[in-house]
């Protein structure tokens, strides 16, 4: 964790990728791990990262899968 403001404290899933959010709002988008992680890696990520139901429901927000928004945060998350 770094002390950047903006951190990403909060995700959702949207058109099939993942929406990342800060106190001050949206703050990126990325539909692939590496774009994701750049965001994190960017913004800094907070103590805590919130998720929106989006992210359980997530072949309702273009996903194949309901877990696949999980799955690609996850990998985004090795990647930071």
């Amino acid at each position: 964790m770094n002390n950047q403001s903006n951190q990403v404290d909060f995700v959702s899933a949207h058109n099939g990728g993942i929406q990342m959010f800060s106190n001050e709002g949206l703050v990126g988008y990325g539909k692939t791990a590496e774009a994701i992680a750049y965001v994190l890696n960017t913004k800094g990520i907070a103590s805590e990262i919130f998720q929106s139901s989006s992210m359980d429901f997530a072949s309702e927000y273009g996903f194949e899968n309901d877990q696949d928004a999980s799955f690609l945060m996850k990998k985004a998350f090795e990647l930071v």
